[in-house]
């Protein structure tokens, strides 16, 4: 097999002037100061960020209104990321917003199992998207939104994991469901 056989086809050559957007999907239930490490260091490396906020999938804490208010008020200092809810498949989100690399953090080989498929199934469906994997700072690279969740839902104080203004919420969530 020729070592080009697995290439994809670049639509066009490039100029030097392209913008590149990038997306940087997940429920973020709740946003984390893991996931906020990845959109300040995605937002370094692109034109335009866009933050987007499934509102389907499994159970969630909080709910899609919420949890994409807790993002904006959280990637607000950041001029070029935007967010937004979506429905369906990432794949057609990416392109209504123009991008070309889906962003995706992983912590370690669990995530990279479980990130592994969904981007062979992105490429398979768009392969004009790139995904691109990034890792956290060693500081967050054991923090998850069901770790932050399962301390709050305990009584335990989540405060060191995520935004300020998260902290709040689930605090206030947790006294709710108490």
């Amino acid at each position: 097999m020729s070592r080009t056989a697995n290439r994809r086809p670049n639509p066009r050559p490039p100029t030097g002037d392209e913008h590149v957007v990038a997306v940087f999907a997940g429920t973020f239930d709740p946003f984390t100061l893991g996931h906020l490490d990845l959109v300040q260091r995605g937002a370094a490396l692109f034109e335009r960020l866009v933050v987007c906020v499934s509102a389907e999938g499994r159970a969630t804490w909080f709910t899609a209104q919420e949890r994409l208010a807790l993002v904006r008020e959280a990637v607000a200092e950041l001029k070029n990321v935007e967010v937004s809810l979506f429905r369906g498949l990432l794949v057609t989100e990416a392109r209504r917003h123009g991008a070309s690399v889906l962003l995706r953090g992983v912590r370690g080989g669990k995530d990279l199992e479980a990130e592994l498929p969904m981007a062979f199934a992105n490429r398979a469906m768009a392969p004009e998207l790139e995904t691109l994997f990034l890792t956290p700072a060693p500081a967050f690279a054991l923090v998850s939104s069901s770790l932050v969740r399962e301390v709050s839902a305990l009584g335990g104080d989540a405060s060191a994991w995520v935004p300020a203004h998260v902290g709040r919420a689930l605090a206030a969530r947790a006294r709710r469901q108490s």
